[in-house]
């Protein structure tokens, strides 16, 4: 074979190699991050898609660290109890497990809803295995959006939100800036969502002048939070971060971010195991509002037997609202003899409005179930006393029922 033919022969073998060779990724190009060393000594990595990135920042926590009146322990023994309880909740973990839980908060440009208001924080904490690992996601700048989102939602699996407020402001935040970038990250995935906002408004509105977050920390935790950042300071300190690129200021941002996730743990626990009657330090109040839940829910039977328990309460104003909301309950049941019972309790030691009504359904009582009309006038002449000007569609019901009933015992 000519010198001519041996060459055709191995560029042949030469194209064929090239063509079965497995071809090489481009290199992702690294950004150049400024305070790269001040990132990593916080705990920080960054996460580079294409020509985007962010930071991801991680920290860990052993279940036995005690964060205010609870251990992070704790919450696996609240989520045991769920999955022992035979009612219905909207707290309720029951069927899943401790891991499903996902701790969530965001940080924002802005408290207004709209695609101008950009989140450029996303920060979560699970429970894996022995720890508890709180992972946040930083936007270093407007228009790495997509790397922010593909990093938070590649690797995340989760069953269960838990939040503080996050039904009215974080999630549908989310969803609206998840909206501008969908084409290019993956899809929100299905979840319950466990909001704990509504559930301290439930058990403490009655004590507490507003229920925002760092109130119930400090007034029914016990957590005292030092040198933190204010959280109306996180947009002037994001944008200051934009501008200079400076990571103390928005590091403080993170840690602020980090005590409210950890806060959800704790609180999650306290309010389980409150309604779970398993919390030692509730008092009766709470105890009257956990049944109210429990009624408001449609856990008849539950809410009745935590009535029960408070008709003896050494404290007389729980004593006497627990014992009209009994009262209903025996009424439904048509237990009339109990529900009279109490309802003469509640006519001497309720509250004002506890009183009105105590009498007004007493009155229908006496009218039309043992039609003794003139016990019937005594009451609801007890209760229009009682108005005295303070209810005037009430009080104009109260001369109507008067005027049937003078019109029946003249009869």
């Amino acid at each position: 074979m000519g010198l001519s033919g041996k060459l055709q022969r191995m560029k042949r073998h030469i194209i064929r190699e090239e063509q079965d060779k497995p071809a090489e990724k481009p290199l992702v190009q690294q950004p150049d991050i400024p305070y790269m060393d001040e990132w990593e000594r916080a705990g920080a990595t960054p996460y580079v898609l294409d020509d985007q990135w962010c930071l991801i920042r991680e920290v860990r926590y052993p279940l036995s660290f005690q964060h205010g009146r609870h251990r992070f322990s704790e919450v696996k023994q609240a989520v045991a109890k769920w999955n022992e309880w035979e009612g219905a909740h909207p707290l309720s973990a029951k069927g899943h497990q401790v891991s499903d839980l996902f701790f969530f908060d965001t940080e924002t440009t802005g408290l207004g809803g709209g695609t101008g208001n950009i989140i450029f924080l996303l920060g979560y904490a699970r429970i894996q295995g022995e720890e508890v690992v709180v992972r946040q996601h930083f936007l270093p700048a407007p228009g790495n959006e997509v790397a922010l989102y593909s990093s938070f939602l590649e690797k995340v699996d989760y069953t269960t939100l838990v939040t503080y407020n996050g039904k009215s402001f974080d999630w549908p935040q989310v969803k609206t800036r998840h909206t501008l970038v969908r084409e290019h990250v993956p899809k929100l995935p299905g979840f319950g969502h466990f909001d704990l906002y509504h559930a301290s408004r439930r058990l403490w509105k009655h004590s507490m002048e507003a229920v925002k977050l760092v109130n119930v920390e400090k007034e029914k935790l016990d957590i005292c939070r030092t040198e933190d950042i204010p959280g109306y300071l996180a947009p002037m300190i994001y944008f200051d971060y934009v501008e200079r690129r400076k990571p103390e200021g928005i590091l403080k941002v993170m840690e602020h971010n980090e005590r409210d996730i950890l806060t959800l743990i704790t609180l999650y626990t306290h309010v389980s195991l409150h309604i779970l009657e398993e919390g030692e330090d509730r008092t009766s109040r709470e105890k009257f509002e956990v049944a109210r839940w429990l009624e408001a829910v449609g856990e008849k039977k539950l809410s009745a037997g935590a009535y029960r328990k408070l008709v003896d309460e050494q404290d007389k104003e729980v004593q006497a609202m627990a014992s009209h909301a009994l009262a209903f309950h025996y009424k439904r049941e048509k237990n009339w003899a109990q529900a009279v019972a109490l309802w003469d309790a509640v006519c001497e030691e309720g509250a004002l409005s506890e009183r009105i009504e105590a009498h007004i359904e007493l009155s229908k009582y006496y009218e039309h179930k043992q039609k003794e009309l003139l016990k019937a006038m005594q009451h609801a002449e007890a209760a229009s006393s009682l108005c005295n000007g303070t209810n005037k569609r009430l009080e104009e019901d109260l001369d109507k029922r008067k005027t049937r009933l003078m019109k029946k015992i003249n009869r």
